[in-house]
């Protein structure tokens, strides 16, 4: 798939294969225009072997937006800035800390330490102090409060936790909750923290708006985080603000590439061991010939198996991180009401094969969904009891049960199609990001067996900056978009991108309904659900058991409604090119290796650390 979390692939053709790796003259030009070279890294940018006077630089990828339309407001939720949301921001706006999934554990970064007061329903998160902004000012509690009223105005989940959030001196901010949750946690200390300078008057507008009883449907709300999206730094150099080891090569961003350069009074700056980060942009289609040509060292994307294979057999290494998500079907319920009925959803559900849509768009980090909870089949274990697994269908592939659910619902079987309950042929249109390999796979792939199904569909790529905003926008009948979280490893987080960032609660950001699933339903397992409340209470409370029946209760109602399908579950193709540009990563049995690669991504924590060196560097101590 992309570079960005939510994975498929697509079944490539011969003629794909033959467009992808016959490298001539257009793939000879590509890769001369990102400084050519015979793979070695000594070329005229300067990316040798890292060793010497420290100009160790590290190549990644990943697609971003070129200025104008790209631009430097970074705030949480504002479409199009550059870098924003990815792993590589980490490097240049720190968070409070990051998480070794498999360890359970926090590395603390900007902040020092943090508490839960159970009784007084706070959390308490107290800033490190040494660390500096880039305009010389010291990174303070003002920082944070600012960061996350900014993120009410872009309807950020956490709200639903949080009744406020102040400083009470220079270096601690208190988060008083509506009941005490653990996911707060993730919330507060994962995120990134932006300047008081940047954003502190949209901060007071917000403390100001909300302290009038206001909402973000009133008039002045609605104002308000307009205005705050569509602020635009006006001089990036100096009106951009951040604490990482890496600034933006303001003057350096191109079509193809940009450069993050070194800030030397950024946190960890002096363990960091690489001096450049050069990322090129591009989805597959673009990275593919770097990849293959040995002028990247990492990359996140989803290759196609016949690009996976061509890596290792120029001596790449292929990393396989689980990602704790993958790619669904969604459905716009405005637009075609008859998959409002659950049996229908239900139908598809026994009539896709989701193991080959899976092999299909990654072969081996690809593998279809089991248990259809909602979240991760990796960690259903953690949270589910074997009794609670057992009552989850599973929607095994079963064409007949899918007839009859059809069938059931009004609708019926004319020669090998199907008709809709209301007379009209069932024939529809799923939309995809078009340079997401394994996303357009995927979409094709499942078009492909829903039309053998007797249900037409018609694929059609979107480019990957607009698919996601006409599907909130509900421009669109059928989509693929990801399910799952690779944002956390709790199962709240996976339940909030299933059921709330492309549905009616999120997507009013880019004033539409998305899939206009109701969260007001009524079960066979539960009876009347608020799916809302029910996801909410997923995050809810200290007592991690008290969470897990409630994590049970959102993924019962999950596996019964199926308000989307997932299809399959990504594990990371990560291409690794070791001993060229950078030594090498930890071997396969490091635990940093489950780390979700699109949220606490390991190569990042392992260049801030200093365990990722250059090639022919000593690490950090």
């Amino acid at each position: 798939m992309n570079a960005t979390p939510g994975p498929i692939d697509r079944e490539l053709s011969r003629r794909r294969v033959l467009e992808i790796f016959g490298l001539g003259a257009a793939s000879a030009a590509v890769l001369a225009a990102c400084g050519g070279g015979d793979g070695s890294g000594n070329n005229n940018n300067n990316g040798g072997g890292g060793g010497g006077k420290g100009n160790g630089e590290f190549r990644g990828a990943y697609p971003y937006q070129v200025p104008p339309k790209g631009h430097f407001n970074v705030m949480s939720g504002v479409t199009d800035s550059i870098l924003g949301g990815t792993p590589y921001q980490d490097l240049i706006l720190v968070p409070g800390g990051m998480y070794l999934w498999k360890e359970k554990k926090w590395v603390p970064m900007l902040a020092e330490k943090w508490e839960f007061d159970e009784a007084a329903k706070t959390f308490t998160y107290t800033v490190r102090q040494g660390i500096n902004w880039s305009d010389g000012k010291p990174v303070t509690s003002k920082d944070v409060v600012s960061t996350f009223w900014c993120r009410r105005v872009m309807r950020q989940v956490e709200w639903e936790f949080l009744d406020d959030v102040k400083a009470t001196d220079d270096q601690t901010v208190v988060f008083t909750m509506k009941k005490p949750s653990t996911v707060i946690e993730r919330y507060a200390i994962r995120q990134g923290i932006f300047s008081d300078a940047m954003y502190g008057e949209f901060a007071k507008r917000a403390q100001a708006l909300f302290g009038a009883g206001k909402d973000l449907d009133s008039p002045e709300g609605k104002k308000l985080n307009e205005e705050l999206q569509a602020y635009r730094p006006k001089n990036p150099e100096t009106d951009v603000i951040t604490n990482g080891p890496f600034r933006w090569d303001f003057n350096g961003i191109t079509n193809a590439q940009l450069t993050l350069v070194k800030n030397d009074k950024g946190y960890q700056a002096d363990k960091v061991l690489f001096d450049k980060v050069v990322l090129y942009n591009g989805e597959v289609p673009t990275i593919t010939p770097l990849v293959v040509g040995k002028q990247i060292d990492y990359a996140t994307h989803g290759f196609p198996v016949a690009t996976e294979k061509e890596a290792i057999n120029k001596g790449l290494r292929i990393i396989r991180p689980p990602v704790y998500s993958g790619p669904a079907l969604f459905f716009n319920l405005d637009k075609v009401p008859e998959f409002k009925d659950v049996r229908v959803r239900q139908a598809l559900a026994h009539a896709i094969n989701r193991d080959d849509n899976g092999t299909f768009a990654l072969a081996d980090s690809g593998k279809g969904v089991k248990y259809m909870a909602g979240f991760s089949d990796n960690l259903v274990p953690d949270w589910l009891s074997q009794e609670e697994q057992d009552k989850l269908n599973k929607y095994e592939l079963d064409p007949q049960k899918a007839t009859a659910l059809l069938t059931e619902a009004g609708w019926k079987k004319q020669g090998s199609s199907w008709v809709k309950p209301d007379g009209k042929p069932a024939e529809y249109e799923i939309i995809f990001p078009a340079e997401f390999a394994d996303w357009s796979s995927a979409g094709d792939n499942l078009a492909k067996q829903l039309t053998a199904f007797g249900i037409k569909v018609t694929g059609r790529g979107v480019t990957h900056t607009q698919q996601p905003i006409d599907v909130d926008k509900g421009n669109f009948q059928l989509a693929i978009q990801g399910w799952g979280a690779s944002s956390s490893p709790h199962p709240h987080f996976a339940f909030v991108a299933d059921l709330f960032t492309h549905n009616i609660p999120i997507a009013a950001n880019q004033g539409g309904k998305g899939m206009a699933f109701d969260l007001k339903q009524t079960t066979k397992a539960l009876g009347p659900v608020d799916l809302e409340q029910v996801v909410t209470a997923a995050g809810e409370g200290l007592d991690e058991v008290e969470q897990k029946k409630n994590v049970a209760t959102a993924a019962t109602a999950f596996n019964e409604l199926l308000p989307i399908v997932p299809l399959f579950e990504r594990y990371g193709n990560n291409p690794a090119l070791e001993g060229v540009r950078v030594d090498k990563w930890p071997g396969d049995e490091d635990p940093i290796l489950q780390n979700s690669p699109y949220a606490d991504n390991f190569t990042i924590m392992l260049m801030l650390d200093g365990r990722l060196k250059p090639a022919g560097k000593t690490a950090s101590k």
